[in-house]
């Protein structure tokens, strides 16, 4: 089948029209046809993407379960990575393809979700408790799904849902619907995970929600909401960790672009963009960015153990991407990516399921979660017929984006936030003569914070490997050991990493090795001076904070619920003095340094941290300070 009208044909009639992609994407006029057969692979690596003729040549759905590749947790429901290779490519103008589709209510039974609101908010309420509270995490994201039961044929169903969405809902990144012969999805996604075309890399973290009614919203609520810490706070974290994803996929990191406002017709996000250079094969960048912190959380690796331990259940496709793949017209590579939320999933046999999620921060409130996934999921139930319709998206919606006043509470945003990230930065422009040439190694404990931090220690000159705190090996070779930052209690006598952890840092010190500890690592450094550990009332999750570091106010971002406590500025430890930076009021350790090591709390790589650079500078000058001339003379000019 190539052309719309002879598939709904075949749809109506009953037949089967074989596999088939529909979609729009954001603000096109036309809608693409892709049709061809579908195949079924284990891993990403394995996605057919054939040379040959420009365009789109596979699209994969690829499922949550994918995590695993990764080597990350989750409960396995054995949704398979299904591939459609695009043998046929038609383009269809909208208004063609909604006088075509299937104008016709969509009838369900049994509607309800899997989770109530009450079990939904106790989730929420021991989230809060058992893992933002005891250090693991600064955002997770928990799932629940609507299930009901389509009556009529679901591939007319899911096309009518199709043409409810184009007309309802704006906003989207992409609009779809996707068949298999084994599953259909359609649905609004509003962001794009990942992006590549002409080599340059594209992620759109979106967070925070504001909830409008359908209609037009509130200029005055609105307003209300982009200035709620709550909502700022969740942003700016999930905009943390997708950086943490650009460090890996794009060569100098993500550069910051925006916020904008994303309105839809039921509620609006506050997003950014974030964009670099790489080379990766696509299916690679794929990998490296599974998946969204959005629906997830962070930092990821323990947001996958936490999603496992409080959902109990798999996830299906929600939270997994659409994956279009091709080639440009030079040859190159290129993806495009939504990330699947909005989304429903029908069986052959009329089975719906509508998953939809909330993230969970400090500032969280049972009540509020409950109503958020209500609020995201509202779009794609009016479009089945399970909710309220929404207004119309025609040209006579304001937008509020448009607002002056609203421009200015989301440029108003970024001046908090570190230059390092947002400003288009010039080569070498950071760099310190005296560390071009030398070599740091970063051991990562599970927070991938420390790709952020791998490219501000090359911004200022250093060669940077990075090695995961469980595959050990020696250290003599670095110049410097930075042991980066990663969940759990520091005070764990029993638990592996910090076993490991200890046991590196005792190393260091007893060598005299140069040795900068972050967050975590800080936190095991100051357990081995001698300083007490306490885990704090309030989680420092996000938190953005002026200190007082060695007689200098410094702005920096913190993502920690532990801590170490000092009653003076001095300490005498069995590695020689220490000198703490402390905080006036409960005695709080947010740095330290020593001969040959220093350690701070909070993380100066963070886009919370604009003084993050400076203070990593300071450090460093003191840790490794410039060669004597006869020093470089002996080793060739080499530092």
């Amino acid at each position: 089948m190539t052309h719309l009208t002879d598939l709904l044909t075949a749809v109506t009639s009953g037949a089967d029209p074989g596999p088939f992609a529909l979609l729009r994407r954001d603000g096109a006029d036309e809608l693409e046809l892709f049709t061809g057969p579908v195949d079924t692979v284990d891993r990403l690596a394995d996605i057919p993407l054939p040379s040959g003729t420009p365009g789109a040549r596979t699209l994969a759905l690829v499922p949550y379960r994918q995590i695993t590749e990764r080597g990350f947790a989750c409960v396995d429901d054995g949704a398979p990575l299904e591939c459609l290779q695009i043998r046929e490519h038609r383009r269809i103008a909208l208004a063609d393809a909604l006088a075509t589709l299937p104008d016709e209510p969509v009838r369900t039974t049994d509607a309800a979700f899997d989770v109530t609101d009450e079990e939904y908010a106790r989730t929420v309420q021991r989230v809060l408790a058992e893992e933002i509270g005891r250090g693991e995490g600064a955002n997770f994201v928990i799932h629940r799904a609507l299930h009901a039961t389509v009556q009529g044929r679901p591939l007319v169903a899911a096309l009518a849902t199709l043409r409810r969405l184009l007309v309802a809902e704006r906003g989207a990144y992409w609009t779809f619907v996707v068949h298999t012969g084994t599953r259909t999805l359609v649905g609004a996604s509003p962001e794009r995970h990942v992006s590549v075309d002409d080599g340059l890399v594209m992620m759109n973290p979106i967070s925070g929600t504001f909830r409008s009614g359908g209609g037009t919203a509130d200029r005055a609520a609105l307003l209300r909401f982009l200035a709620d810490p709550k909502e700022v706070e969740e942003l700016y974290m999930v905009l943390d960790e997708e950086l943490k994803m650009m460090a890996t996929v794009a060569e100098d990191g993500g550069q910051v672009i925006g916020p904008y406002l994303k309105e839809m017709s039921h509620l609006a996000h506050t997003e950014y963009l974030l964009a670099g250079r790489g080379t990766r094969d696509v299916r690679e960048v794929l990998r490296e960015t599974m998946f969204a912190p959005t629906v997830t959380g962070s930092p990821m690796e323990n947001a996958c153990r936490v999603i496992a331990r409080h959902e109990r259940r798999g996830r299906s496709y929600y939270a997994g991407v659409l994956a279009l793949l091709g080639h440009d017209e030079a040859g190159r590579q290129t993806l495009d990516a939504p990330i699947l939320i909005r989304t429903a999933e029908i069986s052959p046999t009329g089975h719906l399921r509508v998953p939809v999620g909330a993230t969970l921060v400090r500032h969280s409130t049972a009540a509020g979660e409950v109503a958020e996934t209500h609020a995201k999921a509202a779009g794609v139930l009016a479009a089945l017929g399970l909710g309220p319709a929404a207004s119309a998206s025609g040209g006579s919606v304001a937008r509020l984006a448009d607002d002056p006043e609203v421009r200015d509470a989301l440029a108003a945003r970024n001046a908090p936030l570190a230059r390092f990230w947002l400003d288009q930065r010039a080569p070498d422009a950071s760099r310190l003569p005296g560390l071009v040439g030398r070599q740091a190694l970063i051991v990562d404990a599970e927070d991938t914070f420390t790709g952020m931090l791998a490219h501000q220690l090359g911004a200022l000159g250093l060669a940077v490997s990075l090695r995961p705190w469980h595959a050990g090996g020696p250290v003599d070779d670095y110049d410097l050991v930075v042991v980066g930052p990663g969940p759990g209690d520091p005070g764990s006598l029993d638990e592996p990493k910090m076993v490991a952890l200890r046991e590196l840092l005792t190393e260091l010190l007893a060598t005299g090795r140069p040795t900068l500890a972050v967050c975590l690592g800080h936190q095991v450094l100051a357990g081995l001076l001698g300083l007490p550990l306490h885990r704090r009332k309030a989680p420092y999750q996000g938190m953005q904070r002026e200190v007082s570091l060695f007689g200098r106010a410094r702005r920096v971002g913190f993502y920690s619920t532990f801590t170490a406590r000092a009653d003076a500025d001095r300490l005498t430890s069995a590695y020689g003095p220490v000198e703490l930076a402390r905080d006036a009021g409960d005695g709080a350790v947010h740095a330290l340094r020593g001969r040959g090591f220093a350690g701070v709390q909070f993380h100066p790589e963070s886009v919370l941290s604009p003084d993050g650079l400076a203070v990593l500078t300071e450090l460093l000058t003191d840790l490794l300070p410039a060669p004597r001339a006869d020093e470089l003379s002996a080793t060739g000019g080499r530092a």
